[in-house]
C-alpha cells in the first residue's frame, strides 16, 4: 500500500521539470557554454532540490489527509455509553482526537454523520472468509482445488468489510489461502477486513479436521502437513510450528468432534489432555494464542485446562465447564445464528442427512448453553462461523445474542472491545479512541433500540479510508 503522504501528481510534475532543466544544462555543455564540472555540480543541486520539493509537497498532501467526522450519536464501547454530538479527528489512518467541542482543522475534509449512530468497526472472531457452500456438497470437497478457493476469496472479504466488519479472526482455510488473502489486504491489493489467520485446522486422524465418511483410498494429495492432521506430542509440535512458519497468527485445533463433518460423534474429545496441552504450550512458545473447536462438555473442559484463549462453539456447557472458563478467563466464541441457516438451507444445498441430524441435536442446546454462560458472567466475544452461511450476513447473529441474554450494548461490546481483547489487538481496534485505527461504521438508527439495525450498515471506514457510504 502506498504511504499516506504519497502524491503521484507531485512526483510526476517535479520530475518533468527536473528533466527539462537537465536537458537544458546538457545542451549548454554540448555547445561548450558551461564546463562539465559545473554541469555535474548543478545536476547534483537539482537532485537535492527535487527531493526537497517532493518532501514539501508531500507534507502538504499529508495535511490534506486530515478528516473530521461529525457524529450525531456515538457508541462508546469502552465505557458502555451513548454519546451525542461528537467530533472525531482522523489523521491518515489513526484517530487523533474525539470530543464534543473540538475545533475542526481548516484543511480537514468533513464527513457529516450528524443524523447517524457511529460505532467502531465490528470484529468477528470466527470466520472462514475464503469460502462458503456452493450448493454442491461433494463438488466442494472433491472437485475444487485451493486455487478455486483463492480465486473467489477476495469477493467474500469485500462483502464482509462492506457489512461493517473491519477486523476478523479467520480460523481455518486450505493451503494457506488465508495468509495470501491477509497479505493482499494489507498491501492494498484487495479490499477486506484486517485479518488474523489460523491457516490449517489441526485435528487428529478421523477427527472433524480429517476427511471422513469416504473411501480409505481417498487421501490428501498435497504435503501431509497441509492436511493439518497430526497425532501425538511430537507430530503436534511439528504441526504447530509448520502453521506458524507459513503465516499463522493464531492456532486453531479440534478438541471435539463437529457438526459439518461425517464422523459419528458431535462432541466427543478428539485429542488427549496431553495432546491439547502440547498444542497450546507450543503456540505460546511462539507468542501465539490458541483457540479450540469444542462442542462436547468434556472436550470443552480439557481445552480450557490446556489454556486456550477461547472456546469456539461451546455447545454443551455444564456448571463445571462454566466455572472453569470463568476461573481461566476463557472467552466463549459461540456461533448461535448458524442453526437457523443450516436447518433451513442445508438440505437444499446437498448436505447429507447425517449432518442435518447432528445440527438438530446440537443447535438449541448451544443457545441454551450460551444463555447459561452469559448469566454466569463468562467472558463473551463475537464469532459467527461465517462461511457456513453467506459472507456479509455476520451481523445477523446480534439478534440471537440479545435473545439469549445479552443487552444490545453488551452484544456490541462483544463484537468490539471484547473481541479486540481476545485478539490481543486492544490497543489497535475495538473502540473509537485516540491512537487506534480509524475503523468506523455508521447506521441510520440507534442499534441500542433495535440491534437488527446493524444488519444494514450504511457507512464503513477502515484505516481512514471510506469503503462504503450510502447515508
Amino acid at each position: 500500500m502506498l504511504p499516506a503522504t504519497y502524491n503521484p501528481a507531485v512526483k510526476i510534475t517535479a520530475g518533468f521539470f527536473l528533466c527539462l532543466i537537465s536537458v537544458a544544462f546538457l545542451l549548454l555543455s554540448h555547445f561548450n557554454l558551461i564546463s562539465i564540472s559545473y554541469l555535474s555540480k548543478k545536476l547534483t543541486d537539482m537532485r537535492k532540490l527535487f527531493i526537497l520539493l517532493l518532501m514539501a509537497a508531500n507534507i502538504s498532501f499529508a495535511q490534506n489527509k486530515v478528516t473530521a467526522i461529525k457524529a450525531g450519536k456515538l457508541i462508546d464501547t469502552e465505557n458502555g455509553k451513548l454519546l451525542t454530538n461528537q467530533v472525531i479527528i482522523i489523521d491518515s489512518d489513526t484517530i487523533q482526537a474525539i470530543g464534543s467541542n473540538l475545533s475542526i482543522p481548516a484543511n480537514a475534509s468533513i464527513i457529516d454523520l450528524s443524523k447517524a449512530t457511529v460505532l467502531p468497526g465490528l470484529i468477528d472472531c470466527h470466520t472462514h472468509i475464503t469460502s462458503q457452500p456452493s450448493g454442491d456438497y461433494y463438488g466442494d470437497i472433491f472437485r475444487k482445488s485451493p486455487i478455486d478457493v483463492a480465486v473467489t476469496a477476495h469477493i467474500y472479504a469485500k462483502r464482509t468489510l462492506e457489512a461493517g466488519f473491519t477486523t476478523c479472526r479467520d480460523v481455518g482455510a486450505p493451503a494457506f489461502v488465508d495468509v495470501a488473502l491477509r497479505n493482499a489486504i494489507n498491501s492494498g491489493d484487495v479490499e477486506g477486513p484486517r485479518l488474523l489467520v489460523a491457516t490449517l485446522f489441526i485435528g487428529s486422524t478421523g477427527s472433524h479436521g480429517d476427511l471422513n465418511g469416504f473411501s480409505p483410498y481417498l487421501d490428501w494429495i498435497q504435503p501431509k502437513e497441509m492436511s493439518g492432521v497430526a497425532n501425538g506430542v511430537d507430530e503436534l509440535r511439528k504441526q504447530v510450528r509448520y502453521n506458524i512458519k507459513y503465516g499463522a497468527d493464531v492456532i486453531k485445533f479440534g478438541a471435539s468432534a463437529g457438526v459439518l463433518t461425517e464422523e459419528e460423534s458431535v462432541g466427543a474429545p478428539q485429542f488427549t489432555q496431553e495432546e491439547m496441552n502440547t498444542i497450546v504450550s507450543e503456540a505460546k512458545l511462539w507468542g501465539k494464542k490458541a483457540c479450540a473447536h469444542a462442542h462436547g462438555t468434556e472436550a470443552i473442559k480439557m481445552a480450557v485446562k490446556a489454556g486456550v484463549a477461547s472456546i469456539e462453539h461451546g455447545s454443551m456447557l455444564d456448571d463445571e465447564a462454566i466455572a472453569l472458563m470463568k476461573d481461566h478467563g476463557t472467552y466463549l466464541d459461540a456461533d448461535i445464528y448458524n442453526d437457523e441457516y443450516i436447518m433451513s438451507e442445508y438440505k437444499r444445498l446437498g448436505f447429507p442427512d447425517k449432518i442435518l441430524n447432528k445440527e438438530k441435536l446440537i443447535g438449541q442446546t448451544q443457545r441454551e448453553s450460551f444463555r447459561k454462560a452469559v448469566q454466569a458472567g463468562v467472558k463473551i466475544t463475537f464469532g459467527t462461523d461465517a462461511g457456513v452461511y453467506p459472507h456479509g450476513w455476520n451481523a445477523r447473529q446480534f439478534k440471537y445474542m440479545v435473545k439469549y441474554g445479552l443487552t444490545p450494548m453488551k452484544a456490541i461490546q462483544a463484537a468490539t472491545v471484547n473481541a479486540a481483547d481476545l485478539l490481543g489487538w486492544e490497543k489497535r481496534v475495538g473502540s473509537i479512541s485516540v491512537g487506534k485505527f480509524a475503523d468506523i461504521i455508521a447506521v441510520d438508527a440507534n442499534p441500542l433500540d433495535d440491534i437488527r439495525i446493524l444488519e444494514n450498515v450504511k457507512f464503513v471506514m477502515k484505516g481512514g479510508v471510506v469503503y462504503k457510504n450510502t447515508l
